[in-house]
């Protein structure tokens, strides 16, 4: 007989409903919408993490930033050895030598750079040796050949040395354990010949972050080619970020998506995310119809348009883009807000990816050379140069404000900081500057 069995019940299954990915809260505007330099700033490097490190050679790693402490597992020299080209003698066997009555002294042999150390120096006699050779075993000290007559059998000393003088001695460099470098610290040719020379080949590092630079707009074509119709403009733009980009160490490059077709620009800008680690894009962040940037943005991925105080500046952008999330960073268009943007946003942004401190611009007190204006209400960043006075900073504006003045940006050294609550500077007055050329 069967046995009567009871139907499981099935419970339903309730559909799990992920939520709309988005960015974290943005910080909050003014009372006149606009979100400050400095929050908008953070709240960029808020978005972004460190590259990862990985092993590479140390020529590779130049100008990268270190995630290890490296300490010299050797002394630094490892051996005592010659200062000067001359004679390894004992300081006591040449002790009385004058000009007027040199000390002889037999010549026992040589000894040149990378010969080994020969038998160790019989008293009252020399040993000729080379710059970089081992001091061989018994002599304490060299004499140049300057102060000898240069004999190959015999040599006569003409001015006397003491014991340890012209010897460079084992760890007077460096010694064992000495911590090299640090973590965090920027790879340059001086620490790379140190790392060398104490046999490191390798060392961990943040490689160089690949960037894409996008200038958009119908009215761009490329310097060296004509421009064949009213309203056409070369493309200051992309060369200009480009160049700000690998100054900072990137390995950049530059893509021109000259359209309005937001369906073009869309296809630039998905096109490049396999190559890059940051995409920085200049124009089409405004409030015209054609600011094609910021139609598509919201198809690609999560972004972030705001109003900065700052001038120039104003339209700022940023996104998460593609299944890898790459970063984008959109600039204005005009030439002097993209550029202002890129030190004020993307410079941080690509020194958080690389991992070197510090990350955003220190600024340094300079005095006002002459009247400065500004408009209440915003940051505003003026060009200027700054030259040393008699040891003080002075600081003169180089033209005016307007965010089309490349001929004044190029002749600038610095941005003066003239704060949201600053109408004029006088001349003798305090001001902080970013120095452009550090």
């Amino acid at each position: 007989m069967a046995l009567l069995r009871r139907k499981k019940k099935v419970e339903p299954v309730e559909e799990v409903v992920e939520p709309t990915p988005t960015l974290p809260d943005p910080p909050e505007p003014d009372a006149r919408g606009l979100r400050s330099m400095e929050a908008h700033r953070d709240y960029l490097l808020g978005l972004v993490e460190p590259l990862p490190p990985f092993g590479m050679n140390l020529l590779d790693a130049w100008d990268l930033a270190l995630c290890e402490d490296i300490a010299s597992e050797v002394d630094l020299p490892g051996f005592d050895n010659s200062q000067m080209d001359g004679y390894a003698v004992r300081a006591a066997d040449v002790a009385g030598a004058n000009q007027g009555e040199p000390l002889t002294l037999p010549v026992a042999g040589s000894v040149a750079a990378g010969d080994e150390s020969l038998a160790p120096l019989p008293e009252g006699q020399a040993i000729k040796i080379m710059t970089g050779a081992p001091i061989p075993e018994g002599a304490d000290a060299v004499v140049p050949f300057e102060f000898t007559d240069r004999g190959s059998e015999q040599v006569k000393v003409f001015e006397p040395v003491v014991a340890g003088e012209y010897v460079r001695t084992k760890g007077s460099d460096i010694t064992e354990g000495t911590v090299l470098m640090h973590r965090g610290q920027r790879m340059d040719a001086r620490t790379i010949g140190l790392l060398a020379g104490a046999g490191i080949d390798k060392v961990l590092a943040r490689p160089r972050p690949r960037v894409v630079v996008i200038s958009t707009g119908a009215e761009l074509v490329d310097p060296g080619r004509r421009l064949e119709r009213p309203g056409q403009i070369h493309d200051a733009n992309g060369y200009m970020i480009a160049a700000a980009a690998k100054a900072e160490g990137c390995q950049v490059w530059r893509v021109q998506a000259a359209s309005d077709d937001p369906e073009v620009v869309r296809e630039q800008i998905t096109d490049q995310l396999i190559r890059a680690d940051l995409v920085i894009t200049t124009g089409g962040v405004s409030q015209g119809e054609r600011d094609v940037v910021k139609q598509v943005m919201p198809e690609l991925g999560l972004c972030d348009f705001a109003e900065v105080a700052m001038q120039p500046g104003k339209p700022q952008g940023f996104g998460l883009i593609g299944e890898d999330k790459v970063p984008m960073v959109m600039l204005p268009g005009n030439p002097v807000s993209s550029y202002v943007s890129f030190q004020a946003f993307v410079r941080p942004l690509l020194r958080k990816l690389m991992g070197i401190e510090p990350v955003n611009h220190e600024p340094v007190r300079a005095i006002a050379g002459s009247v400065m204006r500004s408009t209440k209400g915003k940051l505003q960043f003026g060009r200027a140069v700054v030259r040393d006075d008699n040891g003080r900073r002075l600081v003169d504006l180089v033209g005016g404000h307007s965010s089309h003045l490349t001929g004044d940006l190029a002749a600038a050294n610095a941005l003066v900081l003239l704060g949201e609550d600053v109408e004029v500077v006088n001349p003798g007055e305090a001001v902080m500057c970013w120095m452009l050329d550090d």
